[in-house]
């Protein structure tokens, strides 16, 4: 009986945790399709805010983190968009400058300053 148990729950967990991993790749793949037939624009815009998500892990006593960038546009209709920025490029970018971002979808393509 306990073994009945025991298998029907690790059956359970393994549908769901294989039912969960594809959604996501199918919700990847519906984004990654729909900014692919998105067209590519560029816009006046201003950095307003930029943030960082850090994910810390563990794993058998070796700890690791991994960082991913965030940087917030407002652009002439006072809309704002947040992209997700590679690194060397948040560190480039300042709160309050001014010039024009491109975009395809939700993917960030760059940022160029106002001289």
């Amino acid at each position: 009986m306990p073994f009945n148990v025991i298998t029907a729950i690790v059956a359970i967990s393994f549908v769901l945790g294989l039912g969960s991993f594809v959604l996501r790749a199918v919700k990847g793949g519906m984004q990654w399709n729909k900014n692919n037939r998105s067209p590519v624009l560029t816009v006046e815009a201003k950095v307003v805010t930029k943030r960082m998500a850090v994910n810390n892990s563990d794993f058998e006593g070796i700890s690791s983190s991994c960082a991913t960038y965030y940087v917030s546009f407002e652009v002439e209709s006072g809309d704002r968009m947040e992209f997700r920025v590679p690194d060397r490029e948040y560190g480039m970018l300042c709160e309050g400058d001014i010039g024009r971002v491109t975009f395809q979808g939700t993917r960030y393509k760059g940022f160029e300053r106002k001289k």
